[in-house]
């Protein structure tokens, strides 16, 4: 991808892709900068297929990341219906939309940071499998091992790695265990292979994403009070570093393949943004959760297709509770993931 300057725009030149045309503007809620959209995107034929001509190829990049955020009537709308949720809610609200379709780009929120909670361990599978792919063969493979005292504090959040305490388990499987089943031990032990949480840091910024840091292990790291900007990220930039992860060019396409298998097969995300679309959309997602004591945060992050559609849209939506020792609402997140939807035109 290319960008350049042209006429006081900002363009983007993906070749056989899409071109897409920007105009700086200025939001408060979505952090300061952003470029708004003056063109929808052209996709090419080759890139995106013809509508419900076939399942969805996880495999194959599907145009660019817009950097785009709707200041028209669905933005207007989304800021309005989120607004009243957060009303009725007592909480905050941050959610990112983007049709790697059309390029549009919707948010509420967007540049504003909340905690990762589990979510961490789907950037931290990618951060294994690239470098399993490009400095570490066999690495996927490989037999991890380790002791109940090293699990102790997390015993309680990890129902696959306490099963596999006497014979360890791969990379692989830790992927799998971590994003499925959200494991605990199992994201700690990923973070491990690429350096520790700051590891994950470097992995972030090599992908372009300046905003999201780790800085803790489990399960530190879901321990939040507003203001911590430890272990966070945006609504934006989860969801645009999420993108290129499950469609663009950041991972190995095998990679990339096997990564969106095991979100498709998350357990944990029934009642958050899977809950607020078609049940007859394919999902794949990875929740996040940091508890009542931690102002009720909790999060999910999904790649999308809606129904006869080969195009894709990503979803980012984290909340947190005003008050602390106040438990989280899965149905908030169900309901701005139908919010984000509609803005974007899918619904």
């Amino acid at each position: 991808m290319i960008a350049y300057r042209h006429h006081g725009r900002i363009v983007l030149d993906v070749p056989a892709q899409a071109l897409l045309h920007f105009r700086v503007m200025t939001d408060s809620r979505l952090g300061g900068r952003r470029f708004l959209g003056t063109a929808v995107a052209t996709m090419a034929t080759a890139t995106l297929g013809s509508a419900g001509c076939a399942a969805p190829d996880p495999t194959r990049v599907v145009g660019p990341v817009a950097q785009a955020v709707d200041a028209g009537a669905a933005g207007t709308d989304l800021r309005q219906t989120l607004r009243d949720l957060e009303s009725s809610y007592n909480g905050r609200i941050g959610a990112v939309g983007i049709d790697l379709g059309t390029g549009k780009t919707v948010g509420y929120r967007a540049g504003e940071r909340f905690p990762f909670n589990s979510s961490f361990k789907v950037f931290a599978c990618s951060a294994v499998l690239h470098k399993a792919r490009t400095s570490s063969p066999g690495l996927m493979d490989k037999v991890l091992r380790w002791t109940p005292g090293d699990m102790a504090e997390l015993t309680g959040n990890s129902p696959e790695t306490t099963e596999y305490t006497d014979t360890g388990m791969t990379p692989a499987q830790l992927c799998r265990a971590g994003i499925t089943k959200s494991d605990g031990f199992a994201g700690n032990m990923l973070v491990r292979q690429i350096g520790g949480p700051s590891g994950l840091t470097r992995y972030f910024r090599s992908t372009g994403d300046q905003v999201s840091r780790l800085d803790r292990p489990e399960p530190y790291l879901t321990q939040w009070q507003p203001g911590d900007t430890r272990d966070t990220t945006t609504p934006e930039a989860a969801a645009r570093t999420f993108a290129q992860l499950t469609t663009g060019t950041a991972l190995h396409p095998k990679d990339r393949a096997r990564l969106v298998g095991w979100l498709k097969g998350n357990r944990t995300g029934a009642n958050r943004i899977r809950a607020g679309l078609p049940t007859d959309w394919t999902i794949g997602d990875k929740t996040g959760t940091g508890g009542a004591t931690n102002h009720g945060t909790a999060n999910d992050i999904a790649i999308v297709w809606p129904s006869g559609s080969n195009a894709p849209i990503i979803l980012s939506v984290f909340t947190n509770r005003n008050i602390d020792n106040t438990p989280h609402d899965d149905k908030v997140i169900a309901s701005a993931a139908t919010a984000l939807a509609k803005a974007l035109g899918r619904l």
